[in-house]
C-alpha cells in the first residue's frame, strides 16, 4: 500500500517521537553510548521545550519500559489528589465539576520525578548530559511549530489581562512564536541550570539525581509551585479560585514502579497501566473480538472496532478509575466478554451499557447518565474531538474552556507521545502530557505552569473515579507495549485524549494482521491507514459532554464504507484526510536483532529517525 514514507530500519537504534528536535535529540543520546531510558529522558525534557502546549515538567506520564531480558514494568508518573482536593472542598465553592484549568485542577505533579527515576534505575548518563538538549533549545531557542503560535493566538487575551506571566513567556513584546524564529525560555533553561548546580555536589551520578528530585519536591522548584497555587487565578467556572496544593503533598508522592496489567491475542501479549489509566480498554477491545475478523478496512471491520470500543468505554466509566478496587480479572474474563460480544448488533448503538463484571451492579456517574440521555446537545461540547484535553481559549467561547475546535475537528489540547529501542534490545514508550502552557499560568520563577489533571475526576461521592486526596485521577493516557511468544516486539502509541486507546487498536490490528514488509513489521504502513474515533461516551475532559451513536471518519475512507456505516445507524462525520490518529511506534525482531520505527506524518511534526 501507499505510505508517506518508509518503516526505518537498521540495527543500531530507533526513535519516534511527536516532534523532530526530540527524536534527533534522543537519538543523539543513542550515538553517545546512551541506551534507550537515556534518550528517552533526553527527550522528554525537549518535549517540555518545543511543546509547550502538548507537555511540561508538572504534567504526568506514564511510561512502559522493556529491559532486555528483563520483565515489562509501568513507571507510574500520574501525580496524585492533593490532601485538601475533597469533593466537599469544590461543592463548597458552587462547583458540580472540577474546572478544566486553573490551580483548582493541579494534581501533585507527576512527569519530573518519573523521568528523573527511570535515568537513575535503568540509565547511564549523569543528569547534566541528558539535560543539556532541553536547556540548549530553551536558552537558545528554537524554531517553532505553527500550533504553538496559534495555540498563544486562542488565549492572548486571557494571558494579557489576566495569566500575565504567561505572556512575559509567550507573548514576549506582544508578539506570539512564529514559524522560522527562534523561541526561548530563558526562565525554563535558568530552572534547570540551577537545578543542576543545587545538585552537583551530592556524590555520584545516582546520587546527583536524588538529589535533583529532592530539590524538585522540597527545594526552590516546590517553593515556586504551592506559591503559584496559593495566587487565585481565572479558570474555566469564569472564577477566580486557589489551589489545594501544599508543600506536604509535594514532599510526599514519588513516581512507582508498577506490574502492567496484560491481555493475550493471537500470539501476542499486550501490556499496559492498570485502570487508573483507559489502558484496559485496549484489552477489553482485543477480549471483545471474534475468533474471525474482517478484512481491515471495511466497513465490517469498522462496526466491529466502534460497537465494541463502546463496551469498554461503558465498562471504563462504571469501573476504571483509583479511588476503588477494579474487577479487572472479570472485566477480562472470556465468559465476561463473550457475554458482552453478543451485545454487538448489526446496527449503531446509542446506548451507555457497562457491564456487571462478577455480578456486581454498575455505577455510573449522574453526569454521565444526563449526558448519556440527553443525546445530541448533551453536557459539553457536540464535535470533534470530544474526549480530547481542554484547556483555556478565547473569551468567545460559548462554552468557558471548551476546546476550540478546527474545521477538520482536530482541537488544541493535546499529548505527545515517545518510544525508543536500543541496540541492546531495551525498548520503552510513553505519553508525556499535562502541564500545557494553556492550562495554568506559567509559574514566573520557572518558566512552566502546573497542569490540570483532576479536571478529569467526579465531584461525586462513592465513584471509582471520584476525586479523592492520595488519589490518581484516571487519565487517558495510555502508551503501549506488546510481546510475540512472551518477547518484546513493539512499543508504540499516540496523543488524543479518549481517542488513544481507539487509534492504537486500529494500528495495532493494522500491524498484526498485515504482511510484513521488508521482513519486518509495517509500522508506517498501520500508521498512515484511515483512521477514525467515537464520542458515544462521556469524555474524560471537563465539561464531560458525549455524542451518542457518532464516528469520525477521515475523507480518506473508501466512500463506500462511510455509506455503509450510515446504513448502520452510525452518525458519521467526515474530517480531514489525515486528521485521525498521531501514532509513533518503534520495534524489534528478536530473531534477527533488525529495529524499525515509523512515525505519523499528520500535523507534519512526528518523526522517526535511526539506523
Amino acid at each position: 500500500m501507499f505510505t508517506t514514507r518508509p518503516t526505518l530500519q537498521g540495527t543500531f537504534g530507533m526513535v519516534s517521537s511527536t516532534h523532530w528536535l526530540a527524536s534527533q535529540s534522543a537519538m543523539a543520546v543513542l550515538e553517545d553510548g546512551g541506551n534507550a531510558y537515556d534518550a528517552a529522558v533526553a527527550g522528554a525534557f525537549v518535549l517540555h521545550v518545543v511543546e509547550p502546549h502538548l507537555n511540561g515538567p508538572a504534567g504526568e506520564v506514564p511510561i512502559l519500559l522493556a529491559p532486555a531480558g528483563g520483565a515489562v514494568r509501568v513507571l507510574c508518573g500520574q501525580g496524585v489528589a492533593p490532601a485538601g482536593a475533597t469533593t466537599g472542598h469544590y461543592r463548597g465553592l458552587g462547583l458540580d465539576l472540577v474546572p478544566g484549568t486553573g490551580p483548582l485542577a493541579a494534581a501533585v505533579p507527576g512527569a519530573f520525578d518519573a523521568w528523573l527515576l527511570l535515568l537513575r534505575d535503568h540509565g547511564t548518563k549523569p543528569l547534566a548530559d541528558v539535560l543539556r538538549y532541553a536547556i540548549g533549545y530553551a536558552e537558545h531557542g528554537h524554531p517553532p511549530v505553527e500550533r504553538v503560535g496559534e495555540t498563544v493566538e486562542t488565549v492572548r487575551a486571557l494571558f494579557e489581562t489576566e495569566w500575565t506571566t504567561s505572556a512575559e513567556v509567550y507573548l514576549p513584546g506582544g508578539r506570539a512564536p512564529r514559524p522560522g524564529e527562534p523561541f526561548r525560555n530563558p526562565a525554563l533553561a535558568a530552572t534547570w541550570k540551577r537545578l543542576l548546580a543545587e545538585a552537583a555536589g551530592a556524590g555520584d551520578r545516582e546520587a546527583q539525581i536524588d538529589a535533583a528530585r529532592e530539590v524538585w519536591r522540597t527545594g526552590f522548584i516546590a517553593e515556586a509551585l504551592v506559591r503559584q497555587a496559593g495566587r487565585p487565578t481565572l479558570d474555566t467556572s469564569g472564577r477566580r479560585h486557589t489551589g489545594t496544593l501544599t508543600a506536604g503533598d509535594l514532599a510526599a508522592w514519588s513516581a512507582t514502579y508498577e506490574t502492567p496489567v496484560t491481555y493475550d491475542w493471537n500470539g501476542w501479549t499486550m501490556c499496559k497501566a492498570g485502570p487508573w489509566s483507559q489502558g484496559p480498554v485496549l484489552l477489553q477491545q482485543l477480549a471483545l473480538l471474534p475468533p474471525e475478523l474482517p478484512r481491515h478496512g471495511t466497513a465490517d471491520h469498522l462496526h466491529l472496532l466502534i460497537e465494541g470500543c463502546k463496551l469498554a468505554m461503558a465498562d471504563r466509566e462504571a469501573w476504571y478509575g483509583d479511588a476503588a478496587e477494579v474487577p479487572l480479572d472479570d472485566l477480562l474474563s472470556a465468559p465476561y466478554n463473550t457475554a458482552r460480544r453478543a451485545l454487538v448488533g448489526e446496527t449503531a448503538s446509542r446506548e451507555l451499557r457497562p457491564g456487571s463484571p462478577g455480578g456486581r451492579v454498575p455505577r455510573l456517574p449522574a453526569h454521565a447518565r444526563a449526558a448519556a440521555t440527553a443525546g445530541p446537545g448533551a453536557p459539553g461540547p457536540g464535535a470533534p474531538g470530544t474526549g480530547e484535553p481542554t484547556v483555556a481559549k478565547g473569551p468567545a467561547s460559548p462554552v468557558p474552556g471548551e476546546p476550540a475546535v478546527a474545521a477538520d475537528g482536530t482541537t488544541r489540547g493535546d499529548t505527545c507521545h515517545l518510544d525508543v529501542v536500543d541496540r541492546w534490545g531495551n525498548m520503552v514508550a510513553a505519553t508525556p502530557s499535562g502541564g500545557w502552557l494553556q492550562s495554568n499560568p506559567v509559574v514566573p520563577e520557572l518558566g512552566f505552569p502546573l497542569g490540570t489533571r483532576l479536571q478529569m475526576t467526579w465531584l461525586e461521592e462513592g465513584l471509582p473515579n471520584s476525586l479523592t486526596p492520595g488519589r490518581r485521577p484516571r487519565t487517558t493516557l495510555t502508551p503501549s507495549l506488546a510481546l510475540r511468544d512472551g518477547v518484546p516486539v513493539l512499543a508504540f502509541g499516540t496523543p488524543g485524549g479518549d481517542q488513544q486507546d481507539q487509534w492504537q487498536l486500529h494500528f495495532f490490528l493494522g500491524v498484526a494482521l498485515r504482511a510484513p514488509v521488508r521482513g519486518g513489521l509495517d509500522l508506517q504502513g498501520a500508521i498512515d491507514a484511515p483512521n477514525w474515533h467515537n464520542d458515544s461516551f462521556p469524555g474524560s475532559f471537563y465539561p464531560r459532554g458525549m455524542r451518542p451513536g457518532s464516528v469520525t471518519v477521515e475523507s480518506r475512507t473508501d466512500p463506500g464504507v462511510v455509506a455503509e456505516l450510515r446504513r448502520r445507524g452510525h452518525d458519521v462525520t467526515v474530517g480531514g484526510p489525515w486528521s485521525e490518529g498521531r501514532l509513533c511506534a518503534v520495534a524489534r525482531d528478536p530473531e534477527t536483532g533488525v529495529l524499525s520505527a515509523a512515525a505519523n506524518p499528520r500535523g507534519t511534526q512526528g518523526y522517526a529517525v535511526g539506523r
